[in-house]
């Protein structure tokens, strides 16, 4: 990642972006926006022009690319040789991993994540939490991509469900909140008498699991969002969950039930009519391996604004075809895409980048470029409760920002290109630096 130095910080420290198509809502708008690499956040350029005299230190022509929010992906296991879930016995050397990883993973257009920890013994959770929590307070630009909080996927899940999680290390039969406590770690709970924050921002569960269904309600309070996967739920267990405070689903239709016609499965939810809940969130992944692409578009057209594109990328994200270790004693094999456990067919996450994920979903579907790019900025931040910071355009918010540039062939190719990253209004990359 290029030294983020001048012109971009340079005086009162303001960009100008011009002569790029704004993701605002539902359409593209020709505009220009305003960001400060001082405050971090993205400008009102009237207010900044004719209240406070204020003139941009530089202006970037964008040449009519697409400039929208920073990307959010809500699921990352790893990417570029780092494992959230492996740890070493230097706890510094996971700190150099991790920091590399942010510094990658920000040229792949994501300026915001959940760092996620599938199912592991309870000591990998006590170890790595610390060091996963969110990182935003420093709103330090060169650290690369931002954790906004941990994802815990697991390890209370359904053992017929687990997919590549260790069957040794699920837990099926929990003892509610004393259990999920001990699991990863008291001090990683807030406590709802004071402001501490806890590193963990989602959990997945599996709601029919005893206890599962009734501390929901407690770890929404605690600011922990509550998503449901890896699951036998019925529709009406998947719809009390929903109503306990549940707001997403983990990677839909992957390691869970399918949809029946008497029993519509987690899925039924995406049309409930109820008045008693609110349809959920939930995650796509649009690796063209996990789902059809048929499939996906069924999702989307079920719920369009509860449309979530993510990787559930591992560390072999960025990295050559190869074997590779996991932290269960098991074997990964990388062929392109697919990644699956060595001598079976099991997938075992995905090897894509958000921006391939996004990419394929709108040369699949029949979606606009910004219905496109609301499954991967806007919607993350509304579950996540920060639709105000991130994944706007609007006035106040984050600058975190990536301009796209677009490739529609005659063939009916379709993809995004990455071509400039901001993170808090600073440019942090730019594709014709060729920073490697």
């Amino acid at each position: 990642m290029p030294a983020a130095t001048s012109p971009e910080r340079a005086k009162n420290g303001v960009t100008k972006l011009t002569g790029g198509r704004l993701v605002r809502g539902n359409e593209l708008v020709n505009g220009d926006l305003w960001i400060s690499s001082i405050t971090g956040n993205i400008l009102n350029g009237q207010e900044a022009f004719y209240e406070h005299h204020i003139t941009p230190d530089v202006v970037i022509d964008l040449k009519g690319k697409i400039l929208a929010p920073g990307f959010i992906d809500l699921q990352v296991n790893g990417g570029f040789g780092f494992d959230f879930s492996t740890v070493p016995d230097d706890m510094a050397e996971y700190r150099k991993g991790l920091n590399k990883l942010n510094r990658k993973l920000v040229r792949t257009g994501v300026t915001s994540y959940l760092p996620t920890l599938p199912s592991q013994k309870a000591e990998v959770y006590h170890k790595t939490l610390e060091y996963l929590g969110p990182s935003g307070a420093e709103r330090n630009a060169l650290q690369g991509a931002e954790s906004l909080g941990a994802h815990c996927e697991g390890p209370f899940i359904a053992g017929t469900k687990c997919g590549i999680h260790s069957p040794l290390v699920l837990r099926t039969a929990p003892d509610g909140r004393s259990d999920i406590e001990a699991c990863y770690g008291p001090e990683n709970f807030s406590s709802q008498e004071d402001d501490t924050r806890s590193p963990i921002t989602m959990i997945t569960l599996a709601p029919e699991l005893p206890g599962m269904m009734s501390v929901t309600p407690s770890l929404v309070a605690r600011g922990i969002k509550v998503s449901l996967g890896h699951t036998e739920a019925t529709y009406s267990q998947t719809t009390l969950a929903l109503q306990a405070g549940a707001t997403m689903l983990t990677h839909l239709f992957n390691a869970m039930q399918p949809l029946h016609h008497r029993d519509p499965g987690p899925f039924g939810t995406l049309g409930s009519t109820s008045s008693t809940i609110s349809r959920p969130y939930f995650g796509i992944i649009a690796d063209g391996i996990h789902l059809h692409r048929t499939t996906v578009n069924l999702a989307y057209n079920a719920h369009p604004s509860g449309f979530i594109l993510v990787t559930d990328a591992m560390k072999t994200m960025g990295l050559p075809d190869g074997t590779y270790d996991w932290t269960n004693g098991d074997k990964w094999v990388k062929k392109g895409a697919v990644l699956t456990r060595q001598g079976t067919d099991t997938l075992a996450g995905s090897s894509a980048t958000l921006v391939e994920c996004a990419s394929n979903f709108w040369a699949w579907s029949g979606a606009s470029i910004p219905e496109v790019i609301r499954a991967v900025t806007a919607a993350p931040a509304e579950v996540l409760g920060l639709k105000d910071v991130k994944g706007t355009l609007d006035a106040g918010g984050d600058a975190d920002l990536v301009a796209l540039d677009v490739v529609e062939r005659d063939d009916g190719t379709k993809r995004f290109e990455v071509d400039q990253v901001w993170k808090f209004g600073v440019k942090v990359y730019d594709v014709s630096d060729q920073v490697q």
